[in-house]
């Protein structure tokens, strides 16, 4: 039903992870591959297509009004698919979660307020915290068993009396661990005995692979749900970045009306037509080609693990039980970090994401982006192969 192995050509179509290449990477070479950004390569769910021309024939776009369906829309998914209840009322709709965040900031801490967040971790929390004149409290996260632990011990360490809030990536991303509930609870736990506001960034929770499974943190930790937000996306799950729309849920009314208040106060309680009418057709009718593209995105993993482990030894890719983002350490192949970024770059013509802007521990790793026709990676695994032919020596 769904041919994910055609290729669309996006160039020059206004595409950021195809005609940026040039402007963010420097690879100029015009067969250059975009694996960066957390963009699909894919077609939408048709019934997204069928949503979106039904609204283009219509031909009348004016302001959106009435999220109740859209918002229901969003419950209802959760609820079947996650096993999740949240009453429509919570949910407050932004332009993105990125956004989201830092409203989140601006409504629920003040100006040099300390935000934890695990690296490595989601580049874009590096951003929006002191954009919005908040600190950084790194607490690194720890590898075990090839998979990221949080270290709560030492991070309660490191608290001081400004720290208010923390930021979690559920699942991780960049390196795809899907929390336990019991480390979901433990977190929870270390919110509640140092009264912290967890915002629990959940837009990736669509996108797990088999032999694992996705626990809400509501879910994992209910007594939390007064200091507790919540953000999701259809945008990931469905490749609809570009509609830039997002939901943060709460059930706490006082948050919940402290956010909605900086939405307002920013003009952005009036929400983009066409996002709206496409993520809930995605929600309404997008299941049958989620659960199609899951496989695929499955054996692209396990291609790019294998293919990319031989091509340079030593290498290896972290485990990766969620998202269409592989987290791969270049550190075991005795090259310096910069020697691979180039081979990567100037020898393959592959524009990945560099480990560094994940923050502390990024270092020696690349970020790939997998969701890609077939064809696609095929060419990039290709490239790569011979990037590093001389390893293989």
């Amino acid at each position: 039903m769904f041919d994910f192995d055609r290729v669309i050509e996006r160039r020059g179509t206004h595409a950021t992870k195809w005609d940026n290449i040039a402007k963010l990477s420097g690879i100029t070479a015009p067969d250059a591959i975009a694996m960066w950004v957390a963009d699909m390569d894919f077609a939408a769910p048709p019934g997204v297509t069928e949503a979106l021309s039904a609204e283009v024939k219509r031909a009348t776009h004016g302001y959106y009004a009435d999220t109740g369906s859209w918002a229901e829309a969003l419950t209802a998914w959760l609820a079947h698919r996650h096993n999740l209840k949240v009453d429509p009322a919570w949910v407050s709709p932004t332009p993105g979660i990125v956004s989201g965040l830092g409203l989140i900031l601006q409504a629920i801490s003040e100006p040099g307020d300390e935000v934890v967040v695990f690296p490595p971790v989601y580049h874009a929390f590096r951003r929006i915290i002191p954009a919005n004149d908040r600190r950084i409290l790194d607490s690194h996260l720890v590898q075990s068993n090839g998979r990221y632990v949080m270290d709560l011990e030492a991070l309660g360490k490191k608290l001081t009396r400004r720290t208010k809030v923390v930021f979690l990536c559920s699942p991780h991303n960049p390196g795809g661990t899907v929390w336990s509930p019991q480390e979901l609870r433990e977190l929870a736990t270390f919110c509640v005995e140092h009264d912290l506001i967890l915002v629990s960034d959940e837009i990736h929770c669509d996108l797990v692979f088999p032999g694992a499974k996705h626990t809400p943190t509501l879910t994992a930790a209910p007594e939390i749900a007064d200091r507790l937000i919540t953000c999701v996306a259809a945008t990931k799950t469905f490749n609809l970045a570009g509609a830039h729309v997002g939901a943060c849920f709460t059930s706490n009314k006082e948050i919940k009306r402290k956010l909605d208040a900086r939405i307002g106060a920013a003009g952005l309680a009036s929400y983009n037509l066409f996002g709206m009418v496409a993520t809930e057709a995605a929600w309404r009718t997008g299941e049958a080609w989620l659960d199609a593209l899951l496989p695929y995105l499955d054996a692209n993993r396990k291609m790019l693990d294998t293919r990319i482990e031989k091509s340079a030894p030593g290498a290896r890719s972290m485990k990766l039980d969620a998202t269409y983002l592989a987290w791969v350490d270049f550190s075991g192949t005795g090259l310096a970090a910069k020697d691979v970024a180039d081979r990567v770059a100037d020898r393959a013509h592959i524009f990945a994401s560099p480990g560094p802007q994940f923050g502390p521990g990024g270092d020696n790793w690349l970020r790939f982006n997998f969701a890609t026709p077939r064809p696609i990676l095929e060419d990039a695994l290709g490239r790569l192969d011979k990037a590093f032919a001389d390893l293989r020596k």
